[in-house]
């Protein structure tokens, strides 16, 4: 799981080597990885303030820290991003290969798993299929050296929210878990206690506290970033959405260069949900601008 763009400008971590991390097919795949001094010294750690990197993740709220599962077999790695995780406030565990991340993950409820797609025993694809076919469900977040289009989209078909290209900043890291708890939380308070929240939008029906979709009565298998995409959308008839505001909106975060996962996840959308995606009756493009959810369901 390499993310170092060279050192932190907030927290510089000395004595940071390159190492060439072996992969499957003989290929390697260059990581920053720390020379084995223990833990980081507390100035690293803590110094004024500033090295505790997107600090508060709980968001200052007086509640039980959120789990979070590590897979990953490089162990300089993982111990790095446990340690930047769990400073941040967060619950951390580590598995180093794929059948023992999968059984922690079954065994243990986990709020996110940060996923390696890269394992030995079982690759990341495979695990996150097994997470998904099971009863017990946890936000994954997808890490992957593979920086072509299709790799990702495999990574968010078998079920990941979100996925991760390497190598990335332990900054965008924290800011992307942090995303998607503060995404999952939104969707969890749309809809009061107690009641169920039902849209009905043309032969769609979306049951938004239990995140299920029919299309005239026929379940639509959609991953969680797909739902959360959809119910967007389906909440906000008429309204155009840019690249930038669904990026922002919907996962959580804004960077330039990764409008492509808005593309992607349209595309995939689409093919579920249209009769026919060349010509949507649900989701339209509005060119030059971006999407918006068609007008003729604005009374539902």
């Amino acid at each position: 799981m390499a993310f170092w763009r060279g050192n932190c400008l907030l927290c510089p971590i000395p004595g940071l080597r390159t190492t060439q991390k072996p992969r499957v097919g003989g290929a390697s795949e260059c990581v920053r990885t720390a020379k084995p001094r223990g833990v980081l010294n507390s100035w690293q750690r803590r110094g004024s303030g500033h090295c505790l990197l997107m600090g508060g993740g709980q968001d200052g709220e007086q509640m039980a820290p959120r789990t979070i599962l590590v897979v990953e077999d490089d162990p300089d790695i993982a111990q790095l991003v446990h340690l930047h995780l769990r400073d941040t406030g967060y619950d951390v565990d580590v598995a180093q290969d794929g059948p023992a991340g999968l059984q922690q993950a079954l065994v243990k409820s986990y709020d996110l798993i940060i996923l390696d797609l890269m394992l030995p025993g079982m690759d990341g694809l495979e695990l996150c299929r097994k997470l998904r076919a099971s009863s017990k469900y946890s936000l994954v977040l997808m890490v992957t050296a593979k920086s072509t289009e299709l790799d990702r989209v495999l990574g968010l078909e078998v079920g990941a929210d979100d996925y991760l290209t390497k190598p990335f900043s332990i900054l965008e890291l924290l800011a992307r878990v942090k995303a998607l708890f503060r995404r999952m939380e939104a969707l969890r308070a749309q809809a009061p206690l107690g009641k169920s929240l039902t849209i009905r939008v043309g032969d769609l029906v979306i049951e938004v506290d239990k995140r299920k979709v029919q299309l005239r009565g026929r379940p639509i298998e959609l991953t969680a970033k797909e739902f959360d995409l959809l119910l967007q959308f389906a909440q906000h008839p008429g309204q155009v959405y840019t690249r930038a505001k669904l990026l922002d909106d919907v996962w959580g975060y804004s960077h330039e260069g990764y409008e492509h996962t808005v593309n992607s996840h349209i595309n995939r959308l689409r093919a579920k949900i249209e009769d026919d995606s060349s010509r949507p009756r649900y989701i339209l493009t509005v060119w030059g601008v971006g999407y918006s959810f068609s007008e003729e369901w604005s009374e539902r």
